[in-house]
Parts: structure tokens; C-alpha cells; sequence
């Protein structure tokens, strides 16, 4: 689904599964072939702080890749890599980027595709900055494509047992301790 209220090309996007008021909005956006912990607020400095590089908060991601992982390809990831944005290169900032067993997720009602004599290994890969796309970018640059990718956290807030399509209903002050973001001092 797409991760926006508005549809677009006949596609199902949050608006047909949501009836919020009009004012609130996905703060981080996942792409239609992403999956996992999203944020929605109202509150507009809130979002501004979540997604302003100047805070580099963290935010993890689990990456099914196509192929086993290499040592080399995890010290590059940690590194930074150079990507394509747009119509320009760009050096990621380095990455905390860890092999993993499976995680605990759900199987997917679509298949991941990956190339099965190749098989397929995990990753969990830490980011301060989020460009469009950038961990499929990142992991592709290194020879091993993302076919599934799940954002897991954002700060300390933990995707843990959350299923596909639940939600959780939080208050400001909490969500704010969990994702690093505290409100500013009144001026």
C-alpha cells in the first residue's frame, strides 16, 4: 500500500484503510514495497524534527538481501557508500549494519523474490539521514540488492509484536522520549 492519505494510480494507500482527521500525516515515509513501524502525528514540529537531518536520529531497518553477505560488503555499508540521488552522487553517512539470524516477522502474503541458488541473508542497518530509497540503494552499491525490508525502529521505539495493520495509540510526551524528540522550551 502506499503510505500516504491521498490514492494514486489506483493504488491502496493509508486514506482507505484510515478515517483520521485530515490534519494528521505519516511522519517517515515507507515505499510501496516497504513494510513496518510508521509514525502518524499532527504535530508539525514533531514531524519536523524526526525528519530533519540536522537531528540524525536513528532509525533500523531489517534487510532481506539476495545473496549471502559479505564481511566486505557490511565493513562498506559502515563506511558509507556512494549512491545515486536524482541526477547527482551522494556519500551516505557510515552505517551501523550488523548479519542477523531471521527475524521475528511475519511471512509476507506476496513473495519475496531473490535469487534462490544465491539464497538470501539479513541485515540490520542503523541510519541517521534517510534519502529516498536509500537502504535498497546502499545494499544494491554493495552487490547484494534489498528483496524485503522492514523499518524496525525509529529512536527506541520498537516495531516488536506489532502485526501487519495494527496500531498503537500513544501520547506526545512518550512517543517524543521514545524517538529522541523533546519538545522545545516555549520562547
Amino acid at each position: 500500500m502506499l503510505c500516504q492519505f491521498t490514492p494514486e494510480h489506483g493504488k491502496t494507500c493509508l486514506g482507505d484503510l484510515l478515517q483520521l482527521s485530515k490534519d494528521v500525516y505519516p511522519v517517515g515515509r515507507l515505499d510501496e514495497n516497504s513494510e513496518g513501524l510508521l509514525i502518524l502525528s499532527n504535530d508539525g514540529q514533531f514531524k519536523h524534527q524526526l525528519l530533519d537531518p540536522e537531528f540524525e536520529h536513528p532509525r533500523s531497518y531489517w534487510a532481506q538481501l539476495d545473496g549471502k553477505i559479505t564481511q566486505e560488503a557490511i565493513d562498506q555499508l559502515q563506511n558509507g557508500v556512494t549512491i545515486k540521488l536524482k541526477n547527482s552522487s551522494y556519500h551516505t553517512l557510515p552505517a551501523v549494519v550488523e548479519q542477523i539470524d531471521d527475524p521475528p516477522v511475519q511471512e509476507r502474503a506476496v513473495r519475496v523474490d531473490y535469487n534462490r541458488e544465491k539464497g538470501y541473508s539479513w541485515i540490520k542497518i542503523t541510519l541517521r539521514e534517510g534519502k529516498n530509497r536509500q537502504v535498497r540503494k546502499m545494499t544494491a552499491a554493495v552487490g547484494f540488492p534489498t528483496a524485503r525490508l522492514i523499518r524496525c525502529s525509529i529512536g527506541e521505539l520498537q516495531l516488536g509484536n506489532l502485526a501487519s495493520g495494527d496500531l498503537m495509540s500513544v501520547n506526545e510526551n512518550w512517543l517524543r522520549k521514545k524517538t529522541g524528540m523533546v519538545k522545545p522550551a516555549a520562547q
